[in-house]
């Protein structure tokens, strides 16, 4: 029996449209695009090599994330949370590399600049495109916000040490700016795409300039002429931090804008020995300006506000990529690197968002068990960090095979409009800067999850895309 189906049925070039659109925008290189088998990606002529740099950023930041989550126990038996590694003497000088984030608004820039160009090609807008990144990473955020909504509800029914609580939640909740960065950058990337290609350098100088004069109303103004010291710990007060906020835009899409140029080839013309250079001169600014004062010689403290030496640093780092390149090239040739790059790429946002409650989950299960957890610190500790990663990555995963249905963006029947996709995307960012800002609450989460179901709903992006039966579904 044929199924039916409520309401008008579409015309046939609605269906068609829709279809040529949804089958072009699975093709597009974005950042969850690593399900993509090797094979045809080196058919295709794809840089595989952009793909494993997004993966090792990702797993990186999980490995940072273990390395900071120091739980163990007190000789009294009391909870002891710490910060390990923070508290090492290496690792100020280590952040200055293991800040990997501006490499990856850089990869972003170099996805989002091949994605338009193949946009433009099939004849999409720019409502289009920022519509399915708005949905790559606003379906996977809906689960999250879910669980963090459930979970900080119940633990004040059971009534949980509320600083206890604090601790953990702003620790879960730190990675969520990305979310609200990465989308307000590609949702302008093709406007942004649309000044490099008239002005080129011109564009990141002025970004630069606009990085350069937040950071001096932030840490000259406000935090000087003003006095204001930092954003409460309770409630939702002001703070210098907060004047720092626009550089979320500035030194962000600064990154992304050096994306354009790594597209372009501009640093693959560079000589070897320019490109050291260029990583010297960079390294050499960023000491310049950190020694002014105001700035952290921990580049993981300067990433919130995002502040002008991780502007310079993503210079740095698209030069690092490049003087890597052939080598990098040379192991995606091989098959151990081509599958561990897809088996973690093809869930890459699950793997982000949902590493810091597995680890917090994994720990709370170690502290249950009755065995002697190793001292945070210590050479045990040091030594079970990498198999607790290993471990940590095979519980996402296979949390990941559920939650996987919402990295899929669903196709686009009726197309909204460039006022309607701009409200989405301030009603998906607004909540999770705040989250940023004041850390992870009860309130701040149900909003993020409203914020987020209700951007879905304005791009009409809430349902999974649906394969007939016999049908195969499009390649992502």
């Amino acid at each position: 029996m044929a199924p039916s189906y409520a309401g008008p049925r579409p015309r046939l070039a609605d269906l068609v449209r829709c279809r040529a659109r949804h089958a072009g925008a699975a093709r597009v290189i974005a950042m969850s695009n690593a399900a993509v088998s090797p094979a045809s990606a080196v058919r295709e002529g794809r840089d595989l090599t952009l793909d494993l740099t997004r993966v090792s950023c990702v797993v990186l930041v999980v490995f940072v994330h273990i390395l900071f989550t120091g739980v163990g126990r007190r000789p009294d038996g009391s909870l002891l949370i710490e910060r390990t590694v923070e508290g090492q003497v290496w690792f100020d000088a280590v952040s200055w590399i293991l800040n990997i984030m501006p490499l990856f608004f850089v990869v972003g820039g170099y996805a989002a600049r091949a994605g338009w160009r193949s946009a433009q090609r099939r004849g999409d807008d720019a409502v289009g495109f920022v519509r399915l990144r708005l949905a790559r990473l606003a379906r996977p955020a809906i689960p999250v916000f879910v669980f963090f909504a459930v979970a900080l509800a119940a633990t004040r029914v059971l009534g949980v040490d509320p600083a206890l609580v604090d601790t953990i939640a702003i620790g879960v909740g730190s990675p969520l700016w990305f979310l609200a960065a990465y989308l307000l950058v590609q949702a302008l990337a093709p406007w942004m795409i649309g000044l490099h290609a008239r002005f080129g350098m011109f564009v990141p100088v002025v970004l630069l300039a606009g990085a350069a004069a937040t950071d001096a109303l932030r840490y000259l103004v406000a935090g000087g002429l003003l006095g204001l010291g930092h954003v409460p710990s309770t409630g939702y007060g002001i703070g210098a931090e907060l004047f720092g906020i626009p550089n979320v835009a500035f030194v962000w899409l600064f990154a992304q804008q050096i994306g354009f140029f790594l597209f372009d080839g501009w640093f693959a013309r560079r000589r070897f020995w320019q490109l050291l250079g260029l990583i010297a001169v960079g390294y050499l600014a960023i000491w310049g300006l950190v020694s002014l004062g105001g700035y952290s010689w921990n580049m993981l403290s300067n990433q919130w506000p995002p502040t002008t030496p991780l502007a310079i640093l993503a210079v740095v780092q698209a030069a690092a990529l490049t003087v890597l390149h052939r080598p990098l090239a040379a192991l995606m040739r091989t098959r151990a690197a081509q599958g561990a790059v897809l088996l973690i790429g093809s869930r890459l946002m699950t793997v982000y968002l949902w590493h810091l409650p597995m680890i917090m989950a994994l720990i709370g299960v170690e502290l249950l068990l009755p065995v002697p957890m190793p001292a945070p610190g210590s050479a045990i500790w040091w030594w079970t960090r990498v198999p607790f990663l290993i471990v940590v990555l095979a519980a996402v995963w296979l949390l990941s095979l559920w939650l996987v249905r919402f990295e899929k963006a669903p196709p686009m029947v009726e197309e909204p409009s460039r006022g309607t996709t701009a409200a989405a995307v301030v009603v998906f960012v607004l909540p999770i800067l705040a989250i940023t800002a004041y850390g992870l609450d009860l309130p701040l989460a149900v909003c993020a999850l409203v914020g987020s179901a209700l951007a879905l709903l304005l791009v009409r992006a809430y349902r999974a895309p649906l394969t007939p039966a016999g049908a195969s579904a499009p390649r992502r």
